[in-house]
């Protein structure tokens, strides 16, 4: 007999007894594939979440750094900010940078005027959560933003104060169905502007996505005052230079705008735009190995039922072995049939649950606003889990089976 022919005939062995033992058969696959699943699944979404986390902040200028306060606390993954109570940046001190900074590059003044706004025009309004940041003619290059429609801030507009917003894809939902906001008057209690621009849709992301607006921040001074305003710099550069070099030179020129001895410590934060996402990554690795754990024990254990099967189908089928050694099959045919059947109950179980993850995790990303993932590192893993936990199971049954004597097997009732 050819190694084909034997190799197929142990395939139709294997699946004739899967069929006679269905009820058994089909739990142990259920067992297997719900651990690949909750594995796949996990980490399909974990996948899904990188990649939109990874789109989001490069959108957002994937080559800049901002100056921030460190009058609160931050901490973020193994990185913690602030000892003591620093002063806020001050309008002056940010204008005075933007002044004294001659690399080339951007540089953007902004702050925070409102975070729970509510827009009108005529009998329609917007939900109380819209973000209004004051900024100038740079913020939109800076924060990755681009205009749909209309023109950014002019000189003018900044000089002059003037009432004018860019407003995001939301506002323009609730606002304007099917009409061209641009030119527009909306509202605020108190502040009447004019849209001069539509930004594009970005999503529901996690830095404002299209609830968001923007004035200008000489106007946005006049109409949102309060103490302890703390404006934010941004800066990008105009070429291709190291961004550690440039934040390094914006770090030593601010260092002097705030009048800081040179034996004391920097009082504010110096952030590029690529940390937070590896911070957050980082952090996302605990969640990773948290579901292949997960998915690992639940495997275990569906090793346990797979092979407690093959011990009960090896009892069952003594008599069956015993005819076969009779009519001459050897001990290494009887070991391989045995081990094939185990295998395929894992490779069956393993298929299940690798596309009830695959369909489950990208539920979830979809949810998240991500395309549709197949993380193939992962599919060829479970894969290969799901064959060690066939062989693992089935060898000791198999060779349990081989080693059955052909005369008692025959007498076996």
């Amino acid at each position: 007999m050819s190694r084909f022919t034997l190799f197929y005939e142990n395939i139709r062995v294997a699946f004739k007894a899967i069929r006679s033992n269905k009820v058994r058969a089909s739990l142990t696959m259920a067992i297997i594939a719900f651990g690949i699943m909750a594995l796949v699944g996990i980490l399909t979404a974990i996948d899904g979440l990188k990649s939109t986390l990874t789109q989001q902040f490069t959108m957002m200028g994937a080559n800049s750094f901002s100056i921030t306060s460190r009058s609160l606390r931050v901490s973020m993954g193994d990185q913690h900010y602030r000892t003591k109570n620093h002063s806020n940046i001050t309008y002056r001190e940010a204008v005075e940078f933007q002044e004294k900074f001659r690399e080339p590059a951007w540089v953007s003044v902004s702050f925070n005027a409102s975070g729970m706004s509510e827009y009108r025009f005529r009998t329609n309004k917007t939900n109380p959560n819209i973000s209004v940041i004051g900024s100038d003619e740079n913020y939109l290059t800076i924060a990755g933003q681009e205009l749909e429609s209309g023109r950014n801030f002019s000189q003018e507009d900044l000089a002059g104060s003037r009432h004018v917003v860019i407003i995001g894809q939301d506002i323009v939902r609730f606002l304007f169905a099917g009409v061209d906001p641009l030119g527009k008057e909306i509202s605020l209690p108190g502040l009447k502007l004019t849209i001069i621009g539509v930004l594009k849709s970005k999503g529901s992301s996690m830095m404002g996505g299209d609830q968001v607006t923007v004035i200008p921040i000489t106007t946005a001074r006049q109409y949102f005052s309060r103490p302890g305003i703390t404006y934010n710099i941004g800066v990008m550069p105009q070429k291709s230079v190291s961004l550690d070099m440039m934040a390094s030179e914006a770090e030593g020129i601010f260092r002097i705008v705030r009048n800081l001895d040179p034996r004391d410590e920097s009082d504010f934060n110096i952030q590029k735009s690529d940390s937070i996402i590896k911070i957050l990554m980082e952090n996302i690795k605990f969640v990773t190995l948290a579901a292949t754990i997960i998915g690992l024990i639940t495997l275990f254990g569906a090793a346990v039922g797979l092979m407690n099967i093959m011990l009960v189908s090896v009892t069952e089928r003594t008599r069956e072995i015993g005819v076969r050694k009779a009519l001459g099959a050897r001990k290494s045919v009887i070991r391989q049939q045995f081990l094939f059947e185990s295998v395929i109950i894992g490779q069956m179980g393993g298929l299940l649950g690798i596309l009830a993850g695959i369909m489950i995790g990208n539920l979830v990303s979809l949810g998240m606003g991500s395309s549709f993932t197949i993380p193939w590192v992962w599919v060829i893993g479970g894969v290969l889990a799901c064959f060690i936990v066939g062989i693992a199971s089935g060898y000791f049954p198999a060779v349990k089976a081989s080693s059955v004597d052909p005369i008692e097997a025959l007498r076996y009732e």
